[in-house]
């Protein structure tokens, strides 16, 4: 089945929209952010190209992905209505076209911008973000500091450690343990009073240590004032931020993932739901579109203002719904992969629903 006259009418309607709607709304936000951040930039002396083509430049993908869906959504319900208010989709829909095959350039818009938004999220973003944050680490916010107490990670399989604090400014911890376990038993534990992380070397010189190592009824002591040891961690260890897993692609996000996971981090679900949010986000897209395509094709006496209204409802609604979902599984019990899909199976129902009700 080609594609006639008309599909090609309405890609270049729903796409032109989409990039005019996007375009502006990324200048308004650029507008916003720099008077904002305009006494940052003087105060730091940030240099006007770097402001430009590696803030900015890389600003503009993200904002473009995180805008997508609702803009996909505004832009059909725009230009639909105003079809459905010039009698253009009665015209289609008289010519013999059915409304299911009006759907098809709809969709193979909606699956570009889909796979475009995977591409971002999963391939350009991270690099992007990459020199965004290093951007704004320098020239915007000050550096992340680490203030957690009482930390227990492991390192691989069967090993665990033991900080009671840590200073990331020295890179030193305190009251640092280790403990080695073989089928559920312990066989060998290290102390010290504290833990200090040797740059060079890439090792960790411990003071005032003990070491106990158990092989059944036997036991050895050690002890002294310094011990410098490989251990399977290091500083980034304990000032993992949060917005890290922007810079990184699927499958460093992955990566990153098992390895938490082996240490037992207590941010594990943060990371499962942006893991999962890169792919249901663009799904999101052909869900909006389909409802988008259903509420605003009928023409009504409140023409486009009454279409954009409910549109605008619906979008906010599916925004906070999915805020909603997330934090369940963020603060909650609720699986990270049902907290990311719930919101398009739910709304994609209504598509459904509208499309069955849509003038045939």
């Amino acid at each position: 089945m080609g594609l006639k006259k008309i599909d090609w009418y309405i890609i270049q309607k729903f796409l032109g929209t989409f990039f005019y709607a996007i375009a502006l709304i990324i200048l308004i936000v650029i507008i916003f952010d720099l008077s904002e951040r305009i006494d940052n930039f003087i105060e730091n002396q940030a240099p006007l190209n770097k402001i430009l083509f590696v803030y900015y430049l890389n600003f503009i993908p993200y904002f473009i992905n995180l805008f997508s869906p609702l803009f996909t959504f505004i832009a059909v319900i725009y230009f639909t209505s105003r079809m459905a208010f010039n009698s253009e989709i009665i015209a289609i829909l008289s010519s013999g076209v059915s409304f299911r095959r009006m759907l098809v350039p709809y969709f193979i818009s909606a699956i570009l911008l889909a796979f475009l938004s995977i591409y971002l999220s999963n391939v350009l973003i991270p690099n992007a973000n990459r020199e965004r944050l290093d951007f704004e680490n320098t020239y915007i916010r000050s550096q992340r500091q680490f203030r957690e107490r009482n930390i227990h990670l492991q390192t691989r399989p069967g090993e665990f450690v033991y900080l009671e604090s840590y200073n990331d400014r020295i890179n030193v911890g305190y009251k640092f343990a280790m403990e080695k376990f073989e089928d559920g038993e312990l066989t060998y534990k290290l102390v010290s009073e504290r833990a200090e992380w040797i740059d060079s070397t890439e090792t960790w010189a411990l003071r005032n240590y003990y070491v106990r190592e158990i092989n059944g009824l036997d036991e050895q002591l050690d002890w002294g004032n310094r011990k410098d040891t490989t251990i399977n961690l290091s500083p980034d260890d304990f000032i993992q931020n949060l917005r890290d897993m922007e810079t990184m692609n699927f499958r460093e996000l992955q990566a990153f993932i098992d390895n938490e996971r082996l240490k037992g981090s207590e941010n594990i679900r943060y990371y499962l739901v942006e893991k999962h949010r890169r792919i249901a986000f663009p799904f999101a897209t052909l869900v909006l579109t389909l409802i988008g395509v259903s509420l605003s094709s009928r023409k009504v006496r409140g023409g486009i203002g009454l279409h954009l209204g409910m549109g605008l409802t619906l979008s906010f609604a599916f925004i906070l719904f999915m805020q909603i979902s997330t934090t369940f599984a963020t603060n909650g019990n609720l699986p990270p992969i049902l907290a990311v899909w719930i919101p398009n199976f739910v709304f994609a129902m209504l598509g459904v629903y509208l499309l069955r009700t849509a003038p045939k």
